[in-house]
């Protein structure tokens, strides 16, 4: 992979998703609360998740960004996910970022977002950020909310009720 592209804040540790974290985050992205709105409420199969930890390597070695495992700092296993992915047709970069819901209103989502958003604006040079969720999702619109992220718009992508949050540098 070449250069390690890790992203330390005040209680988490980010390092890029590894064959080794395929178990834990299978987990993650499966439990039932975090796979509502991540996931459209599919438990995805073992080798998807493989898939796209393949492919967040892949990215990585070739523009910088991909997908963060989030760890305790102090040490520990994996507490949540977070990076820049493509999503909707046409594709679009957008943020993403989930935490294991046995650790939610604790600020970790919103550590991680912010987290990446500087990473975004400072290491990759992007001149703005976008993060979609589902409506329902209000603990994600917090999040966006408070890393600075402003409303941009609602509209249906694919037939899928959709809201909208941006960020500019």
């Amino acid at each position: 992979m070449g250069k390690i592209f890790e992203i330390r804040t005040k209680r988490l540790l980010l390092k890029p998703l590894a064959e080794h974290d395929l178990d834990a985050l299978q987990k993650l992205w499966t439990d039932s609360q975090v796979r509502r709105y991540l996931w459209d409420d599919e438990a995805i199969s073992l080798r998807h998740t493989d898939e796209i930890i393949r492919k967040s390597r892949t990215l990585f070695a070739s523009h910088g960004y991909g997908l963060w495992g989030a760890f305790p700092a102090s040490g520990g296993p994996l507490t949540g996910f977070g990076g820049f992915w493509h999503f909707h047709q046409p594709p679009q970069l957008e943020l993403i970022y989930g935490i294991q819901s046995g650790q939610w209103g604790r600020g970790l989502a919103s550590e991680l977002a912010g987290a990446l958003i500087r990473y975004g604006f400072d290491e990759l040079g992007f001149g703005r950020i976008q993060a979609s969720t589902d409506p329902p999702n209000r603990a994600s619109w917090r999040v966006m909310e408070k890393v600075g992220m402003s409303f941009q718009e609602r509209k249906a992508i694919a037939g899928k009720d959709t809201v909208f949050y941006s960020i500019s540098k």
